[in-house]
């Protein structure tokens, strides 16, 4: 993770807003006071919030590792041309 000053950030906020949303790179502004911050672009940010969202849903967890698998065993759902297609289509 990026780290910077908060002198630096505050005298050039739109070069580190723009930089951590199009390199989807977290920057860690420090402050005198102790009370530091990240900066973070929207994409990442919602990133975060699912793989939050998801580890603290234990039934959608287990959904996830039992779905992983029985892919890896060839044991899951095959689901049949039409279906496919359905999904695609949209």
């Amino acid at each position: 993770m990026k780290e910077i000053s908060f002198n630096k950030f505050s005298s050039n906020i739109k070069l580190f807003v723009d930089e951590a949303s199009r390199e989807k790179e977290n920057i860690r502004v420090i402050r005198r006071s102790g009370k530091d911050f990240i900066v973070t672009g929207i994409e990442e940010w919602e990133r975060l919030q699912e793989t939050i969202y998801v580890l603290q849903n234990a039934e959608l967890l287990r959904q996830i590792i039992e779905s992983s698998e029985t892919n890896h065993t060839n044991t899951g759902y095959i689901p049949q041309k039409e279906e496919i297609d359905e999904i695609t289509r949209i």
